[in-house]
């Protein structure tokens, strides 16, 4: 009786499987793969089947690796990276491949030194997402038969020796001097053009007032034609001398002027005015 109860706590202990959360076991029978035990309660025939292997699925990451590649520009660069992935199907996992993280780290080196190749130094440093979408790809792809999936893959760091650092910093001088001396190109071309237009428009102010003086002195040209074509040409005679006696009387009220000295187109003026003076009275 004793016997039946221990062989039957025996069986029950063997039998039953109780797998974490995080984990999957894989059960084999005579050394074949039988099934895999997904987490909770599971049950297996025991001294037939046994669990082989323990797989977690929980998210993994690659130690950060480091490796050299030479750009389509021949430059020399190291380049360190970090993948992240779990495992998706453990039985392809453990009967595919003996060392899934060295295996991983050495796809990711061939895929990193192969992509960045196919690329310029600058490509590599300013389209960083899109390579790290490439080489996340590629490593999906590659790893598709051993039952895991690349779930990130990151490019930590991308690294000059100091030959190149010193040669990048020599052409980021030079861009900026040249960037410089575009800019003061610009603003001494700008000044120019802007002193042209405002000459230009100086120019056009003074046409327009020439115009309109122009246009005034024949207005008053007209004017005085039409008079002397009604009044004759006496009247024109008339106002020429009366202004002239108008000016040599402003100036002979000039302070300080004891003495002056009329011409003698003056005196005939006085004689014309006077003339026509007569007439009109």
């Amino acid at each position: 009786m004793w016997l039946l109860a221990i062989l039957l706590i025996l069986v029950i202990w063997l039998g039953v499987r109780i797998v974490p959360q995080s984990e999957q076991h894989v059960v084999e029978r005579f050394g074949r793969l039988r099934s895999v035990l997904g987490p909770g309660i599971n049950f297996i025939v025991p001294f037939l089947d046994r669990v082989a292997h323990k797989v977690s699925i929980l998210e993994r990451q690659l130690p950060t690796a480091s490796q050299d590649a030479i750009t389509a520009d021949n430059v020399l660069v190291e380049v360190e990276t970090s993948v992240f992935y779990r495992i998706l199907e453990p039985e392809k996992t453990v009967y595919r491949i003996r060392d899934v993280d060295a295996a991983i780290a050495t796809t990711v080196a061939g895929i990193v030194r192969a992509e960045i190749g196919k690329m310029e130094l600058d490509e590599v440093q300013s389209n960083r997402a899109a390579l790290i979408a490439t080489i996340k790809g590629s490593v999906e792809d590659a790893v598709d038969n051993w039952g895991i999936e690349v779930t990130r893959a990151e490019i930590l760091d991308v690294n000059l020796d100091q030959a190149t650092r010193d040669a990048m910093l020599q052409q980021l001088n030079a861009e900026r001097a040249r960037r410089a001396h575009v800019t003061e190109a610009e603003g001494k071309k700008r000044a120019v053009e802007l002193k042209a237009d405002a000459d230009l428009y100086a120019a056009q102010k003074t046409a327009e007032a020439r115009k309109v003086q122009a246009e005034a002195e024949a207005y008053a040209t007209s004017v005085v034609a039409k008079a002397i074509a009604d009044n004759g040409l006496e009247a024109a005679q008339y106002q020429v001398a009366l202004k002239q006696v108008e000016t040599l009387a402003a100036l002979g009220e000039g302070t300080g002027r004891q003495t002056i000295i009329v011409p003698a187109a003056a005196i005939e003026a006085f004689g014309d005015a006077f003339k026509l003076l007569k007439g009109r009275g």
